[in-house]
């Protein structure tokens, strides 16, 4: 029997029962639209996740000064001198690399009216606030123009801001004083809150990196270099800035660097397990919901078998072969369940589009995720639907005939 055939008869099979065939579709097809959905919601979940870790500078490579020696005694981290501006610049260059802020730190006596404050200045690039999705909640960063003429401007953390001008005041366009130095203030950041190691992310003041470096520390130097990479996965792209700053800095052979490449592995490894953690809830939801919709499909079957004895004892008496019954159950099985796959996938993509709508859950559906659950129905049809066929083909064909 060719298979055009056995497949029409599957089909005239499933269409004498309609509701039958309905539901034994329905636990398909709750199975498909359920990892379909699943899958939608993970994928976004994982992706607002991915966002906050990056955000909070999972993606972030931090190049510091190395160690200076003399006289034997070494200076320790951020001593050395041979971190230039060009090697940020030539950082642009590496593959991997989304953005860069070259950097200079102090710290100093700030002085606004007759209030005052002990905080950081950080001087970096326009880059930084992009490295690290850190916005302005009033006025603006420094552009680069500032960047090239050293203007004296400034960019208050909120603790800065609110100690020198009170709550919810809008400081731009105040001068402060740096080491007798005035700096008109151009914005200030939103609130960033504790870091990761404990310290007040919002203590500081940002100004251009050419600035701290001719107005207040009188160097030509820089002390470090923060960059963004493309991915979260930034073993890769720090093994290429290794490479790029030892060519730059002549180093060859076994020359220890003087700098020094440090990437964010705690959170990186945060990420990684959230991850695996995702995907093993989806993989399980997924295996359960099919497995469901498996057995459906072999109970209705099996009770098909039996309603049917009597048919299939008449095919097998007039010639037909074991292995023509067991293709044509197969395929009845195959058939429910591609079609449950279909419909399901169907519901899957409603379900998320309702969810996403009316939740405002983000969601994402990937191609491998529809191939994923349309593949696993086809197996699971196969699966489930050989034991009915394959009891159906041995059945005895006079047995099946007396069959009431």
């Amino acid at each position: 029997m060719s298979i055009i055939m056995t497949l029409v008869i599957a089909l005239k099979a499933l269409n004498r029962n309609k509701m039958r065939t309905i539901l034994t579709m329905l636990g398909m097809i709750i199975g498909v639209g359920a990892v379909i959905t699943m899958v939608a919601l993970g994928r976004g979940a994982q992706s607002t996740i991915e966002d906050q870790v990056k955000a909070a500078g999972t993606n972030m490579i931090n190049i510091n000064a190395g160690n200076f020696s003399t006289g034997g005694v070494r200076q320790g981290q951020g001593n050395s001198t041979t971190l230039v501006p060009e090697d940020a610049a030539s950082l642009r260059e590496v593959p991997g690399v989304q953005y860069v802020a070259a950097g200079v730190n102090s710290r100093s006596q700030v002085i606004a009216g007759n209030q005052n404050w002990s905080t950081s200045i950080n001087g970096t690039e326009v880059d930084f606030p992009l490295i690290r999705s850190w916005p302005t909640k009033y006025g603006a960063f420094f552009t680069q123009q500032d960047v090239n003429s050293a203007a004296k401007v400034a960019v208050l953390g909120t603790v800065v801001a609110n100690t020198l001008y009170g709550e919810d005041v809008d400081p731009t366009g105040q001068i402060i004083r740096i080491r007798n130095q005035p700096f008109k203030v151009i914005g200030v950041m939103s609130s960033k809150g504790t870091g990761a190691m404990g310290n007040d992310q919002d203590d500081v003041i940002f100004a251009p990196y050419t600035t701290v470096q001719k107005k207040l520390q009188g160097i030509t130097h820089i002390q470090n270099i923060t960059v963004s990479a493309t991915d979260a996965n930034t073993a890769p792209v720090a093994a290429a800035i290794e490479q790029q700053l030892r060519l730059r800095h002549k180093l060859i052979g076994n020359d220890p660097n003087d700098f020094m490449v440090r990437t964010l592995e705690e959170m990186a490894s945060v990420r990684t397990e959230t991850t695996k953690t995702m995907t093993t809830l989806l993989a399980t939801i997924a295996g359960v919901s099919l497995i469901v919709g498996g057995i459906g499909i072999m109970n209705i079957m099996l009770v098909s078998v039996t309603e049917r004895t009597r048919e299939i004892g008449l095919r097998l008496a007039i010639g037909a072969r074991g292995k023509d019954v067991l293709l044509q159950f197969l395929v009845e099985a195959i058939v429910l369940s591609l079609l449950g796959g279909l419909l399901g996938i169907g519901m899957g993509y409603a379900l998320s589009g309702a969810a996403e709508r009316f939740l405002s859950w983000p969601t994402s559906i990937p191609p491998e995720a529809i191939a994923m659950a349309f593949g696993f129905a086809a197996v699971t049809g196969v699966f489930f639907g050989f034991y009915p066929a394959m009891k159906a083909s041995r059945l005895d064909p006079i047995e099946a005939l007396r069959f009431e």
